[in-house]
């Protein structure tokens, strides 16, 4: 792997991992960090550049996907802690 798709790859795992913290259910937090570590490791020896870069399109999708789902756990939440 290249020296910037290695630092791609790794600044694209780094923030799908700080993202999924922000999920504020342990149970879904556990699970998203479980998840990414696992997919990550599996792919680590992947040497075709078009595997990697579907890998790497993967994995941006997910992240934003995350992303989103945390923005409306928090919305949630808070609505929730306006209503009570």
């Amino acid at each position: 792997m290249a020296a910037s798709s290695r630092a791609q790859v790794l600044d694209l795992y780094r923030a799908m991992l700080r993202e999924s913290k922000h999920f504020s259910a342990y149970n879904y937090r556990t699970y998203a960090v479980r998840r990414i570590r696992d997919a990550f490791r599996e792919n680590k020896n992947v040497k075709d550049p078009v595997e990697i870069q579907t890998l790497v399109n993967k994995a941006k999708r997910d992240l934003e996907l995350i992303r989103r789902q945390t923005q409306k756990d928090d919305l949630s939440t808070l609505l929730n802690s306006r209503r009570t």
